[in-house]
């Protein structure tokens, strides 16, 4: 089984450096564009690239891009609400240099600095994505897509790294990076990275 994970394409909150969890912000046109483009470097990459299944978080800027990549309609997507984005709480929609330390600190290097009030945890987000992808490993499929979001992702990417903290933070994912990893039934691997 081969699992690809992206993150969304771009949004006006990412082009304005600020920070965006629950918020259910669009894809602005760059961001349509990244999907698009994503798409036609994996069917150069992998000629008749077919999913059997693609997943998303509920929030329209993981949707629009799952559905763009996976080249199937909105409607088909499967949403899961494991792979949401990190609930930022009263720093959500704040600027990336207005943050104040403590929850600058926390984002750079959560290994060490604990969760501010109100943000959500490591040890919640690794509960959810890492029983997200159990499930997801139990199923029979051969190609599987999972369009969900950089804090996520990082979680995600680190159980399929097999990582001892349970998430892979640095470096941070870029709009519409592609991480493919492969799961034999008992290990797994990176199989490659496509980024535009």
């Amino acid at each position: 089984m081969k699992i690809w994970i992206t993150r969304h394409g771009q949004t006006n909150l990412n082009k304005d450096r600020r920070m965006q969890g629950r918020v259910d912000e669009p894809l602005n046109s760059t961001g349509l564009a990244q999907a698009k483009e994503m798409r036609r470097l994996l069917t150069k990459t992998y000629p008749g690239i077919h999913f059997d299944a693609v997943y998303a978080s509920p929030l329209q800027r993981a949707v629009a891009t799952g559905a763009l990549i996976g080249n199937v309609p909105e409607q088909d997507i499967l949403i899961d609400d494991r792979i949401i984005e990190a609930d930022f709480g009263i720093y959500e929609k704040k600027k990336y240099y207005l943050l104040g330390p403590r929850m600058t600190a926390y984002w750079t290097l959560p290994e060490v600095f604990p969760a501010p009030p109100s943000v959500e945890t490591t040890s919640s987000m690794i509960l959810r994505a890492h029983a997200f992808l159990k499930e997801i490993e139990s199923k029979d499929y051969e190609n599987v897509l999972v369009a969900c979001h950089g804090g996520i992702m990082r979680v995600l990417s680190g159980y399929m790294e097999e990582c001892p903290r349970g998430y892979q933070w640095r470096p941070k994912p870029h709009n519409c990076e592609m991480r493919v990893y492969e799961f034999d039934g008992k290990k797994h691997r990176t199989f490659d990275k496509l980024h535009l």
